[in-house]
């Protein structure tokens, strides 16, 4: 394949933006040779989409936590977590893999026996490994070496197969790869998840989120703070909430090491960085589906404070929550505390992106996060000081 060349769907116009977005879109699937460039078989592609189809609507919606915390409630400022665990594949990445399929079965990109690959930090491959085994198609996860044992394991309950790369930046090329050798399709999160989720409505998270807030003392969410790993899902709020012309701010909270809060302030899609250790969220390198200019405004949240607010969390809820939630919690409390001191009431919104039971050899093991994070202790009574937590044990 030329460097440079771009598919017939580029040229009429990609949806990305930024300086180097195009280029982003070269390895789209209908540049692999590999691949036939025929549609699938009407039968097989109506079967898959039923299936899908199906399966959503045996599943109940997520539900809204309200967060009880006095310090703020008290001053009329409410907190809430949506909380994403509750899907059949145990996190948010379920409704991303869900669009992924059908966006790729409605383009013809993905037929009867092709296998399906992805590259993936864990979640998103256990939720998209769920629904090739729902289509009965190969499926293949392209993950750092580094992923939690959990996560490989729950890939390979739904059949999927792992394949490592020693550095999260490997994972790219090491996906085209395959997909290329296989003759099948390289799902390509990073590049489709702004645009495979239909952001004006039909049940998308945001649209799920302000539906259940209705109720609510503010029912208009003053903040909502989500994560980016592709940036889909900050897309797609950011879209519904100007969209509805709700009077809404979005914040992504981005831990150390990633590149999203850098490439925010500058605009430079050039940019890199080390990446994170918070499993599931913050890149390396800018991605095709963050837009940057649907976020209002970036929390960076270092590494000790994302552990010490997942263990506070984890203590507050009575059940364990992942790391990229005691991420978004510190943005959150970051955002409650300003509202409070300027006088300001409203609600704040976040999402429990996944249980914490897939990182108890992990995150939630004292020696681990020593060894690969450092201490965290000074952290955690610094959170429950800061915040007003004081109430919650201290570890």
């Amino acid at each position: 394949m030329m460097g440079n060349m771009l598919c017939a769907s580029c040229r009429a116009g990609c949806r990305g933006s930024g300086p180097t977005r195009s280029t982003r879109c070269m390895m789209r699937p209908c540049d692999n040779p590999a691949m036939p460039q025929t549609s699938a078989p009407a039968s097989w592609l109506h079967q898959a989409i039923a299936r899908i189809e199906a399966d959503y609507q045996r599943s109940a919606d997520t539900h809204l936590i309200a967060l009880p915390l006095p310090a703020f409630a008290d001053a009329g400022i409410d907190l809430y977590l949506k909380d994403e665990s509750t899907h059949p594949t145990g996190s948010l990445k379920h409704r991303l893999a869900r669009s992924l399929f059908l966006y790729a079965l409605c383009n013809g990109w993905v037929r009867e026996g092709a296998t399906v690959v992805e590259a993936s930090s864990g979640s998103t491959a256990v939720s998209e490994a769920y629904f090739a085994r729902l289509l009965g198609l190969p499926f293949v996860a392209v993950m750092p070496r580094s992923t939690s044992p959990e996560k490989i394991a729950l890939i390979e309950f739904y059949g999927g197969r792992c394949h490592f790369v020693e550095q999260a930046g490997e994972v790219y090329d090491a996906a085209r790869a395959i997909a290329h050798e296989t003759g099948g399709h390289y799902m390509d999160q990073f590049t489709y998840a702004e645009r495979a989720t239909d952001w004006r409505g039909n049940n998308n998270i945001a649209e799920s989120m302000f539906q259940q807030m209705q109720r609510e003392r503010h029912s208009v969410p003053r903040w909502i703070v989500v994560g980016a790993g592709t940036g889909g899902t900050s897309a797609t709020i950011g879209r519904y909430v100007r969209y509805q012309k709700h009077a809404t701010g979005l914040c992504v909270a981005d831990p150390a090491g990633s590149v999203f809060a850098a490439y925010h302030r500058t605009g430079d899609a050039s940019l890199t960085a080390p990446g994170s250790r918070i499993e599931g969220i913050g890149r390396p390198r800018v991605e095709p589906s963050f837009i940057r200019t649907l976020v209002d405004r970036m929390e960076e949240v270092a590494d000790d404070d994302s552990i010490a607010a997942m263990r506070a969390l984890s203590t507050l809820l009575g059940r364990r929550v992942g790391p990229s939630t005691g991420t978004n919690f510190v943005a959150m409390l970051r955002l409650a505390q300003e509202m409070r001191a300027r006088g300001e009431q409203g609600s704040i919104l976040s999402l429990l992106c996944d249980a914490g039971e897939r990182y108890l050899p992990t995150y939630h093991d004292d020696a681990w996060v020593r060894a690969r994070l450092g201490d965290c202790s000074g952290a955690h009574q610094r959170l429950l000081q800061a915040y007003g937590l004081q109430g919650l044990p201290s570890k």
